[in-house]
């Protein structure tokens, strides 16, 4: 599997154990580098956006995207249509949003999680795949939503 990898001032020192797996487990890591890697401060959503492009541009890999909470990442990469991002704090929700959300990127933060979760968190989401079947469906819907840019069919039913 091929992983981009981003991070951004908030997410330096859970990277490296992230790559450490990933290189350990045969995983093809492309690692973005720049001001973020020195702990200067970088703005997350400019990270997210240039592993979001890479992952787009490059059927069948994968992001990872790590900042303070993760929730930054995940917001701005669930903005880039054909990205379906998940901000994952349990090994459940890690398998699950690959299985049955086909997400091609996994959030995580430095600041909510250990390395050791991290890392189990990451083999979780890399061991899966997607079912396919009903949940495929469900994917096509939330692709129709991100189409639309309106909040799809169910936005016209709130008041």
């Amino acid at each position: 599997m091929r992983v981009y990898v981003g991070n951004d001032h908030g997410g330096v020192s859970l990277r490296q154990p992230l790559l450490k797996w990933l290189g350990e487990h045969g995983h093809e890591v492309v690692a973005t580098e720049g001001p973020a890697q020195s702990g200067e401060s970088v703005d997350y959503p400019d990270i997210a956006a240039v592993v979001c492009r890479k992952v787009l541009a490059d059927p069948g890999s994968y992001g990872l995207l790590v900042c303070g909470t993760g929730q930054g990442m995940a917001i701005s990469a669930n903005h880039v249509p054909g990205i379906r991002a998940a901000l994952v704090s349990d090994v459940f929700s890690a398998r699950m949003a690959r299985e049955h959300n086909d997400a091609n990127v996994v959030c995580m933060g430095e600041r909510v999680l250990g390395p050791g979760l991290a890392v189990d968190l990451l083999a979780a989401f890399c061991a899966a795949t997607f079912a396919g079947g009903r949940h495929a469906r469900r994917v096509g819907k939330i692709e129709a939503i991100a189409a639309a840019g309106d909040g799809g069919p169910a936005a016209a039913t709130r008041s």
